[in-house]
């Protein structure tokens, strides 16, 4: 018979101890569906870039939820009502708002399961835990789907400016050793508020904002958008998409079981069917490692090439362009790729690729409103009478090439 864990502090080397607000989220918390994020890399394959980068989406989910703490501690102090229940709902959200996630996070987000988002996996769990929990996550639910009547909540979850953002930007930045997202997500909670149910910065905060929107701009430059890293997703992706093709043509494939499940099947059904959910929630890091550790040695020169070029980092070149590349430089790469291998022009595709990656620090139709003195609201950009306000603005599209590196 299992005993009932105690515990209720939990060390995080970004804020320290964090506790966990209640035996039921706890027990979310002890939850197998939960557990797996241990298992799940925060940034996919990142760490092939930067050596630190190998925490988890269970880092995260806790590190948001402590934030969230934070966050209702400062509006009840400002006199916003949130009741008893509606707090425990906003820890079980932000706790749950990332369970969806498939192995290597983002990396293969619609290659194992098509057309399905993380956040519609997330609903998923989130209602079979809620039957699991005897409909205490009902609450939780709504204002995950943003049908609560009180949208700050959403905010709270899911905005420009919410408990995800600010910790994964200081989570990524400490484990990556990248400075920029180092952004001071205490001060930026202190400054939160609510007018009329819809959350709100006070004016005190403008430069914080600015300088949270600035850093994870830099972020997403040296980090999430690093080309080395762009390179690394496009072969992983290009794995699976080997894979089946090859099993399209009847040549075998030695796969885990709950990934050949998904590979092999063209329509899955999470709402009516649990075993589907349950294969996915088997689903972790481990499964594409052993993928790739068993592809290697495939007889397809193909399969077995890219898998070794993750196993071992031996990446491809990528060179990021102001313009789009051009087909002919494309085409060029590929007939020197056919050419020095003896591979077809299609299977040298998987090797040679262009595309664009696309950062904007500011949406402006989600706007971040800014509170001041008299109570007046004011769009972030017209409350910023800097230009470097109107920066943030900005859509910066990059264009890359792909292709390998062939010796002379």
């Amino acid at each position: 018979m299992k005993l009932q864990n105690k515990l209720k502090i939990l060390n995080d080397p970004i804020y320290g101890f964090i506790s966990i607000p209640s035996e039921e989220i706890f027990k979310i918390v002890e939850h197998p569906y939960f557990q797996r994020l241990r298992r799940i890399t925060q940034m996919g394959l990142s760490y092939l870039v930067y050596p630190g980068a190998h925490h988890t989406r269970f880092h995260h989910a806790l590190g948001c939820m402590h934030l969230m703490q934070k966050a209702v501690q400062v509006l009840r102090s400002k006199s916003v009502e949130i009741s008893d229940a509606e707090e425990d709902a906003l820890y079980k959200a932000i706790l749950l708002h990332d369970i969806g996630h498939g192995p290597f996070s983002h990396a293969l987000e619609y290659q194992i399961v098509n057309g399905v988002t993380h956040e519609e996996l997330s609903s998923y769990f989130m209602n079979h835990l809620n039957n699991e929990f005897n409909g205490s996550l009902t609450l939780a639910i709504q204002i995950f789907k943003g049908e609560y009547h009180r949208p700050f909540m959403l905010e709270l979850i899911s905005s420009q400016l919410d408990m995800d953002r600010l910790d994964y930007l200081k989570r990524d930045s400490f484990y990556t050793g990248v400075a920029e997202g180092n952004i001071n997500s205490q001060r930026l909670i202190t400054m939160l508020n609510v007018v009329n149910d819809q959350l709100v910065v006070e004016e005190k905060g403008l430069y914080s904002v600015e300088n949270f929107l600035s850093g994870r701009r830099l972020m997403y430059w040296q980090v999430y958008l690093h080309k080395t890293g762009i390179g690394a997703e496009h072969l992983l992706q290009s794995v699976i998409k080997r894979i089946k093709e090859l099993i399209e043509k009847n040549i075998p494939v030695e796969l885990p079981k709950n990934l050949e499940y998904f590979i092999k099947t063209d329509q899955v059904d999470f709402v009516n069917n649990t075993d589907d959910l349950e294969r996915f929630a088997s689903l972790d890091d481990s499964d594409i490692i052993a993928t790739l550790k068993l592809g290697k040695d495939h007889e397809d020169f193909v399969l077995s090439e890219l898998c070794h070029m993750i196993l071992n980092r031996q990446l491809l070149k990528i060179k990021f362009s102001n313009k789009p590349i051009s087909e002919n430089k494309v085409a060029k790469h590929l007939k020197n790729l056919m050419s020095y291998r003896n591979l077809s022009a299609h299977e040298a595709s998987y090797f040679v690729f262009s595309g664009v990656v696309v950062n904007l620090a500011y949406a402006k139709a989600k706007p971040i409103q800014i509170l001041n003195k008299k109570g007046k609201l004011t769009e972030l950009i017209k409350a910023g009478k800097e230009d470097s306000f109107k920066a943030l603005l900005k859509e910066v599209r990059k264009y890359y090439c792909c292709y390998p590196k062939l010796q002379d």
